[in-house]
């Protein structure tokens, strides 16, 4: 463990990283982790990086190799930027040029996670242990451009500049399962896993019923008090319309905290179910009878970074402020493009269905659960916000949230003007959002905006990985095609 003299040292050695890649702020907190790790006696700190599908990936140090990992950084392989959902490598990393330029990325090469110390958190689940998340850089320290938090760092920056602050609130669905069979047994070691068989912790069909929360405590308790140890800003814990289904939603935080606060709530659900024998999955739909889907509905607003004032409230007379309809207009107009980023897997495409609860056509509404956008907005309502319900909660948080201010930019910037709301969500002449994969794909591949925006060369990598997945699926035989030809035929 330091001592105070070698605790004094690496802060000296950290004043030229702090110059190079970190705020003032950051060089401050910093100091304050490492004495908060060697008062509070942690042993160990995990340190992560947000891979291109909002996967957690990194690895673990001794407490007393921190003070290392903030002046030099941590290497890690660079193929773990190049695997689609199955975990496979789908670049040719062994030939001279992987796609991204001579020697690029090619040979398993390195890249360098730093720690950002303002993510750190000590894991109440685990014994001793500290946890934080890093910004990814090239082994020449320059930025990884492939990196979706320096993508969210970007979209904020432009956001700064014009005065404006990003507020955002989470609202999460997932499901919680009894755990009968892991499926351990080697003829299950496949890639991806046999997944586990499960059971349910309570019927559902009751939405919001105090006996189904009831049934469910244990298992929000235990998800509570972690939340309240890792000083998340929880809010409210509710028994969703499925069955052992789930919803939490927290207070609205500023800029990259909301993402931030994602990934790291994903990461301790799953990790302490398992830990509690339960399966917590965040899959949009998945395959059990009567199962409703996910969602992740983000509430957002604008915020005056001097006055503090909510743009978003409008004023007497108004159904929308100015900058409000702007940024819904810009959502609204790029919302097919952004769909691979909302919702990035096969899965989340079957919970765009009419009459439950979640947007099947490109539209907004007042008040209105059905409709895309939902605007809860009122003359003297400070909370005055949107809320996307496109969303899953499988989607990467910062692609997620970076799609969201890139679009409400374009909006602000080029003065777009908002259509009619909608009062009845499953019908009329909207637009209908993309029903597959595929489709969004597309659309994602060839947005003029999002090439201009996010550049070339992540279009097409995100795309590259994207069409690995999808293929994949298209050549699997489902058991839908068993049922319909098998006899048939």
């Amino acid at each position: 463990m330091f001592v105070d003299r070698e605790l004094g040292n690496e802060m000296e050695k950290l004043k030229n990283l702090a110059k190079t890649h970190w705020s003032e702020h950051q060089f401050s907190v910093a100091e304050d982790v490492l004495k908060q790790v060697q008062d509070q006696g942690i042993e160990t700190v995990r340190i992560v990086f947000v891979d291109q599908h909002g996967i957690t990936r990194g690895k673990t140090i001794m407490a007393e190799a921190l003070g290392s990992a903030f002046n030099n950084g941590i290497s890690i392989t660079s193929t773990l930027l190049l695997k689609d959902t199955s975990h496979t490598t789908v670049f040719p990393v062994w030939s001279g040029d992987a796609g991204f330029g001579s020697g690029v990325m090619t040979g398993a090469s390195d890249i360098i996670m730093l720690p950002d110390p303002t993510t750190f958190k000590i894991l109440p689940w685990t014994n001793n242990c500290g946890w934080m998340i890093s910004d990814i850089y090239q082994s020449d320290h320059t930025p990884v451009e492939f990196s979706t938090r320096r993508i969210l760092h970007a979209a904020l920056d432009r956001l700064h500049d014009m005065g404006l602050e990003y507020v955002s609130g989470l609202e999460v669905e997932f499901y919680v399962l009894n755990v009968e069979d892991e499926r351990l047994e080697h003829n299950n070691a496949n890639r991806p896993e046999d997944p586990p068989k499960t059971s349910l912790i309570a019927h559902g069909y009751q939405y919001l019923t105090e006996n189904r929360i009831d049934q469910l405590d244990d298992v929000m308790e235990l998800l509570r008090e972690n939340c309240e140890a890792l000083g998340m800003p929880l809010r409210s814990m509710e028994a969703e319309f499925g069955p052992s289904q789930f919803e939490f939603t927290f207070e609205p935080s500023s800029g990259m905290a909301t993402a931030d606060l994602m990934v790291l709530f994903r990461n301790m659900v799953k990790q302490v179910c398992q830990r509690a024998g339960l399966h917590a999955t965040f899959m949009s739909r998945p395959k059990f009878k009567n199962s409703m889907g996910n969602g992740w509905h983000l509430h957002q607003s604008i915020v005056d970074k001097k006055t503090r004032k909510n743009l978003f409230m409008p004023d007497a007379g108004e159904g929308l402020s100015p900058l409000a309809e702007q940024w819904v207009a810009g959502i609204l107009k790029h919302a097919e493009s952004s769909c691979i980023l909302t919702t990035p897997t096969i899965n989340g495409y079957k919970r765009y269905q009419p009459f439950a609860m979640a947007p099947d056509r490109i539209q907004w509404g007042r008040d209105n659960r059905g409709a895309m956008l939902r605007a809860l907005a009122a003359p003297g309502d400070t909370a005055s916000r949107i809320e996307n319900r496109i969303g899953e909660p499988a989607a990467n948080p910062y692609l997620y949230l970076a799609s969201q201010v890139l679009c409400g930019l374009d909006g602000i910037e080029n003065k777009l003007k908002a259509p009619d709301p909608v009062d009845i969500a499953y019908d009329g002449n909207a637009p209908m959002l993309p029903n597959n994969l595929g489709t969004a794909m597309g659309a994602f591949e060839q947005s003029e905006f999002y090439r201009r925006v996010m550049g070339d060369a992540f279009v097409d990598y995100l795309c590259h990985i994207k069409k690995a997945e999808w293929q994949r699926y298209l050549g699997a035989v489902s058991e839908w095609e068993q049922r319909e030809y098998f006899t048939l035929f």
